[in-house]
């Protein structure tokens, strides 16, 4: 059903507007810093804390804790997306980056498996815990307070939100690729990766003083509140649930596997790692600037009519990619690879929050969108770089990721047509 809002919500303020977009967007970048700083270092993590004869072996038991503790994503998104929709986005947010401060500080200074032997990797996947469910309440906090500052302009506004996790790829793209080209394979496995964290933990506060004095957001004042949003999310709003989250899909497994391909250059073809991870960078850079730009356009020209070709030609260029990097592998090839993919990531994402937002009413909009984006980032995100680095290991074949990200669009590009159908997404 395409969902009705009972009256206009008026717009915010310029000023209001401008302070919302800062707000959302440093403790975006922030949080999801965090994360993906786990997965672009998962190789030395991994030797800290989960010791093995075989290196493959060790990747995948430290990208399994990766995507294991994305479990947690979607009660914790019900919870905190609820907690949103019932006492305001801005309480929320407060709380998000409270939580993935405490989960930044376990990361930064849990002593390693000689030290305390299995307490260490329990206490790694506690912090991975703390950060996931504040992850899962930011999203729906954060997208709801980005789109309901006006309606008008919402596909650029809820642009930020992707444009913020671009910021974050670049922020962690930039300390790895400095990291492994100033310090030694020991140094980084001994305390190098650490390094970022600790960075994570000072500019928390930051992030905590720029929401505490942002303006709630207008849709909250404005329209009717629900006793149960959750009830409602599932009452009401099934059919929205299926087509956000679908959307989402072939987003965040491009996402995962963006992160996971600088590990792939290193471990399967045997590229530098520093050059690795400045391909990262650039992708990051083209995520952060080339997001809003495709907001701008989606409010001009129509949503569906950007996302569409994007997922399509995501899908159609996965194997071909992949297939020219295994049989060039290069930091040039690698670079490029890479770029196409960070492009046509932009092209998609940068109007997709304002698309699942639309599925929901305001009132139970951030349970909605909490629980659709953290179900499928557990299912389709967190478990990308685990399924990636297994397929290399059971089928032999340094293609095989691509295939997966090929299977996913396909079922990206349903959702949007079902999407465009039923609820007149435009």
């Amino acid at each position: 059903m395409t969902v009705q809002q009972s009256a206009p919500v008026p717009s915010a303020t310029p000023t209001a507007t401008k302070r919302a977009i800062a707000a959302a967007t440093v403790g975006n970048a922030l949080e999801w810093f965090d994360l993906a700083l786990y997965a672009l270092l998962a190789s030395y993590i991994g030797r800290t804390f989960f010791p093995s004869d075989d290196a493959g072996v060790q990747l995948v038991q430290t990208y399994a804790v990766f995507g294991i503790t994305y479990l947690i994503r979607p009660v914790g998104g019900l919870v905190l997306g609820a907690y949103a929709d019932r006492h305001g986005r801005k309480k929320a947010l407060m709380l998000s980056i409270r939580l993935m401060v405490a989960g930044t500080l376990l990361m930064a200074f849990m002593p390693g498996y000689a030290t305390l032997g299995i307490a260490a990797p329990l206490g790694i996947v506690l912090a991975r815990l703390l950060q996931g469910f504040a992850a899962a309440g930011e999203f729906g906090a954060a997208t709801s307070f980005l789109v309901e500052q006006n309606a008008g302009r919402k596909g650029f506004l809820g642009s930020f939100q992707f444009a913020s996790q671009g910021l974050s790829t670049l922020m962690a793209a930039g300390f790895a690729a400095g990291l492994t080209a100033v310090l030694s394979d020991g140094q980084m496995t001994s305390w190098g990766w650490r390094v970022p964290f600790v960075f994570g933990l000072l500019i928390g506060p930051v992030g905590y003083f720029v929401r505490r004095y942002v303006e709630e957001s207008p849709a909250m004042a404005e329209t009717p509140g629900v006793r149960s949003p959750v009830r409602a999310v599932f009452r009401d709003h099934w059919g929205g649930l299926l087509v956000a989250g679908g959307v989402l899909i072939v987003s965040t497994a491009l996402n995962f596997m963006l992160q996971y391909l600088p590990t792939f250059g290193i471990k399967e073809l045997g590229l530098d790692d520093s050059l690795a991870y400045v391909a990262l960078f650039v992708t990051g850079a083209i995520l952060t600037f080339g997001t809003p730009v495709v907001g701008l356009l989606a409010d001009r020209y129509g949503r569906v009519r950007i996302m569409l070709p994007s997922a399509l030609l995501i899908g159609a260029a996965a194997v071909p990619l992949f297939v020219w990097l295994t049989a060039s592998p290069s930091f040039l090839t690698l670079m490029l690879c890479m770029t196409v993919l960070g492009l046509l990531k932009a092209a998609y994402f940068g109007a997709l929050p304002s698309v699942m937002s639309d599925v929901f009413s305001a009132r139970a909009r951030a349970t909605g969108l909490s629980f659709s984006y953290n179900t499928t980032v557990a299912v389709f995100g967190g478990f990308t770089p685990t399924i990636a680095a297994a397929l290399v290991t059971a089928t032999g074949s340094q293609v095989s990721p691509a295939y997966y990200l090929l299977a996913v669009a396909v079922l990206s590009v349903g959702a949007l047509v079902a999407g465009a159908r039923r609820h007149g997404i435009r």
